[in-house]
């Protein structure tokens, strides 16, 4: 039995039902698990390791829902910097053709820890072509190493550009062969019970770059197996036009069509929806994976976010594919989800009185989708919040530093509109992946320099 004593913290956000916000917080934890939560004269006094959070502020992990891990080797490609998605992916497809394991294996501890120093606590990714030997068992191996909770996506692309789909016929699978390894890694690694490290997701790419026969059979077997479903969906404009030019249909109706329509399904995106889209996935409990900054940066557009929330859609937060965004820095993502929705609003309901007929979203409502939304999203009732029996999951950051100066009168707001910052402590099922502004698990100019080298192999082979 070991026990963490964490108290004296300046503010204490559950992030619970009542939404708790607690001066002079602390939380007692025993073997990862959050035992006791409240003001700290009214903790146990004694623990194993006790750490003392005065001047901080102390908030549950934060939940990235969509990310690519390899793409941290491909950031601002210059061909592909001023691309809209279908050209930017034409640009990089090629490049992604030539990875080996050990890209995945050095791309997904680059990647995991930027999430952790940024606050990330459980991370998703969708790995979704497997060239030169590459397996999904690549990026879980390293995902231990650095110690954060994944969600591997055993993705997918089966359509190739011979067949009318997007993708290289290079990078792209046998479905059957698809199936059987989708199969392996969910038997292998995927665990279902309260404070797991590892998940296992079945996500083929998108309706463009694969067949409605594996949209069918994956959902098929991941349901067999009590796994989630994850795909790209909606993002842009010319996805419309394809899933209509090819299927008859727009994308959420082809979903329906192939079983993908569900409380174990998650989408990344949909930016492109309209009022009985939205209607359909709240009826259906889908979930929504919001990527602003991905969304700005390939000019795809902004997601009704305040409209799904509205209808009762659980949404999550996440970076994206770090060639697509270029950071991974969740906190940040956080503060652009505010900002692109509040654009959003703006741009729908202007006025001259300098008011907005339009709800605009609020900072405490952007940390809820960063932590509660996005554990909903994975489909974890773990994680997420600061309450007995949940997962030990939690960061803290210094308030006391010049980002934050003149803004302590509503810190936790702060955390939001302020510029973003990295973490001072970021804690997993009780252990330190982040301990005084250092990553514990990694030395980072070794992993820096292997990185670069990698990527720089990459491009010019």
């Amino acid at each position: 039995m070991s026990t963490l004593l964490v108290k004296n913290a300046q503010v204490l956000v559950t992030m619970d039902d009542q939404r708790q916000e607690i001066p002079d917080g602390g939380l007692f934890i025993q073997d990862g698990f959050i035992e006791q939560v409240g003001k700290s004269d009214q903790l146990p006094s004694q623990a194993d390791q006790i750490l003392d959070l005065k001047g901080h502020i102390l908030l549950p992990g934060l939940v990235n829902t969509h990310h690519h891990f390899y793409q941290t080797l491909t950031r601002v490609i210059p061909a592909a910097q001023d691309a809209n998605l279908f050209h930017w992916l034409k640009t990089l497809y090629p490049i992604w053709a030539r990875l080996r394991p050990e890209d995945i294996q050095i791309s997904t501890r680059t990647a995991l820890a930027e999430l952790a120093l940024s606050g990330c606590t459980t991370a998703s990714d969708h790995l979704y072509l497997f060239p030169n030997g590459s397996r999904l068992d690549d990026e879980i191996e390293a995902a231990l190493e650095i110690g954060l909770r994944l969600h591997a996506s055993r993705g997918s692309m089966s359509l190739g550009e011979s067949k009318g789909g997007l993708p290289p016929d290079s990078v792209v699978e046998d479905e059957d062969q698809i199936l059987k390894d989708s199969q392996r890694v969910i038997e292998t690694y995927h665990d279902p019970e309260p404070g797991s490290y590892t998940q296992i997701v079945l996500a083929p790419c998108s309706p463009f770059s694969v067949t409605g026969d594996l949209m069918r059979e994956s959902a098929r077997l991941a349901r067999d197996y009590g796994v989630q479903l994850h795909t790209h969906l909606a993002e842009t404009e010319d996805e419309v036009d394809f899933t209509i030019a090819r299927f008859g249909k727009r994308p959420v109706a082809y979903m329906e069509e192939v079983d993908w329509i569900g409380p174990d399904v998650w989408f990344a995106h949909s930016v492109y929806l309209n009022e009985d889209e939205i209607a359909t996935y709240a009826e259906h409990s889908c979930g929504v994976a919001h990527c602003p900054s991905s969304n700005m940066r390939l000019a795809s557009g902004a997601a009704p976010v305040l409209d799904l929330v509205a209808a009762g859609v659980d949404v999550g937060i996440g970076v994206d594919g770090s060639a697509s965004n270029d950071g991974s820095h969740l906190l940040e993502e956080a503060r652009q989800a505010l900002l692109l929705a509040r654009l959003r609003a703006g741009i729908q309901g202007a006025s001259r009185s300098g008011k907005t007929s339009q709800a605009i979203m609020s900072a405490r409502q952007t940390l809820e989708l960063a932590t509660r939304g996005g554990a909903a999203v994975l489909g974890r009732k773990d994680i997420g919040s600061l309450e007995p029996g949940k997962a030990a999951d939690f960061i803290a950051i210094n308030l006391e530093r010049i980002d934050y100066a003149g803004a302590l009168h509503d810190p936790v707001a702060a955390l939001v509109f302020c510029a973003p910052v990295k973490v001072d402590y970021n804690v997993v099922g009780g252990k330190f992946i982040v301990k005084e502004g250092q990553l514990t698990t990694a030395d980072l100019p070794v992993l820096i320099e292997k990185h670069n080298l990698a990527a720089k192999r990459l491009l010019n082979s």
